[in-house]
């Protein structure tokens, strides 16, 4: 009995800490589209919006492109942009789909549409093609570049909210994890939790502290200052990472930290942004980033059953440990005492009449489901589904030991056709 206190009393210690000190992760209340009282947009409409490029790495996409390229082409954005798709090795006609979509919206002059060299060694086939258009968009020299996936369905103004975010609060990046889809059994269950996880790995106000050394980002819809991305290398380099988003924001975010640092042992004051230095471009780099949520902005990729689910989960998460046997074991331990020590706990506890136990687990379990049900609202689930966290963690806890099992046995992540070794 003595063992099984310890236990809970350790469990729910933790869920104190999750819900009071780990920086409001489960609150979902760092939104995109939220509106600021009493702070107005300097983006009026008389001011000059920056110019965008936006880059679209596409690898059979035709399926999808009729929707979210249309999207895109239809964006309420006042200022000049463009959009370069980056035709990544495809076989199923995505840049003539491309194409017929920017003629039937009648915007032909804001798509431009390249292939994609043959995919070199040492570069990640999404960042091969993302790195394409990024050089192709230098030529212009937008002011930010907008990096976003081809199976994302922008609102109509989702470009405009970021640029107004970035300029409001003079940031670098400005990151949004949209809103998956989430219709089929499969997904409602697994979906949500996906982004409770992710939340939890990155908490968003953390990551939105510049104070802190927090970072993340979600892939899918990226806006960056061009000169921050010049700042860090470019996209060379990070080359190679299979989370390439949350590596992003980790270079850009630190990127801004050391130019703080090198400035003041320097005498200069950060807060001037380079006047005087001859440092023009180097002083727009802040390295602040923002990530949120989006509520309008979605992905189209469907996520029908569980081994598509398993397969994207999978992919990066033993590179998320860093292939690192004692991190799995540290996770395994973690997950089992977070998730499945208190339901196990009020079933046994109940059943063997040791009611301290029974009542520590069920107490446990219910600031577990408090914690998950913001998320689970966010995704217009049923509540229900908040109380099902612990056999929804067992199913992540196994997919997490199946990326091991594929990192051991030489499979590296596999995605879009292509396998890439890891480690």
């Amino acid at each position: 009995m003595a063992i099984g206190l310890g236990l809970m009393l350790l469990s729910g210690s933790i869920w104190l800490v999750l819900l009071l000190g780990w920086g409001g992760f489960w609150l979902c209340d760092q939104r995109l589209e939220e509106k600021e009282d009493g702070k107005s947009s300097p983006t009026a409409a008389d001011s000059v919006y920056p110019a965008v490029s936006v880059v679209i790495p596409a690898r059979n996409e035709a399926d999808v492109l009729p929707v979210s390229l249309r999207s895109l082409l239809n964006q309420d954005y006042p200022g000049p942009w463009q959009i370069i798709l980056v035709d990544d090795q495809s076989t199923d006609g995505t840049a003539r789909v491309a194409r017929e979509t920017a003629d039937a919206v009648g915007k032909p002059e804001r798509l431009q549409v390249i292939s994609a060299a043959p995919l070199p060694a040492g570069w990640s086939g999404k960042l091969w093609a993302m790195d394409q258009g990024v050089q192709l968009a230098r030529l212009s020299s937008p002011d930010y570049l907008l990096l976003t996936d081809a199976d994302i369905e922008h609102e109509s103004g989702n470009l405009r909210r970021l640029m107004d975010r970035a300029i409001r609060q003079d940031l670098d990046m400005v990151s949004v994890m949209v809103r998956l889809r989430c219709e089929s059994g499969w997904e409602k269950l697994l979906i949500p939790a996906f982004v409770f996880f992710f939340m939890k790995l990155y908490p968003f106000r953390w990551v939105n502290d510049p104070a802190r050394q927090m970072a993340g980002a979600a892939g899918g819809c990226i806006l960056i200052r061009r000169a921050a991305l010049a700042g860090i290398g470019g996209l060379a380099s990070i080359r190679e990472a299979l989370i390439d988003d949350c590596t992003l924001a980790q270079r850009v975010k630190e990127a801004g930290s050391n130019r703080i640092k090198s400035t003041r042992k320097a005498g200069i004051n950060p807060a001037d942004r380079g006047q005087g230095t001859g440092q023009v471009e180097e002083s727009v780099v802040s390295g602040r980033i923002w990530l949120g949520l989006s509520d309008l902005t979605r992905s189209l990729r469907p996520y029908p059953d569980l081994k598509t689910i398993w397969q994207m989960v999978a992919r990066t998460a033993y590179t998320q440990l860093n292939y690192n046997p004692l991190l799995l074991l540290g996770t395994l331990v973690g997950m089992t005492l977070v998730y499945l020590v208190p339901p196990i706990a009020l079933v046994t506890g109940a059943a063997t009449g040791e009611w301290a136990i029974a009542l520590m687990g069920l107490l446990t379990y219910l600031l577990m489901t408090l914690a998950y049900l913001p998320t689970v609202q966010f995704y217009r689930c049923s509540p229900g589904f908040a109380f099902c966290l612990p056999a929804i963690a067992l199913l992540y806890t196994l997919m997490t030991l199946d990326s091991a099992r594929r990192h051991w046995q030489g499979q590296g992540g596999a995605w879009k056709g292509r396998v890439y070794p890891q480690g």
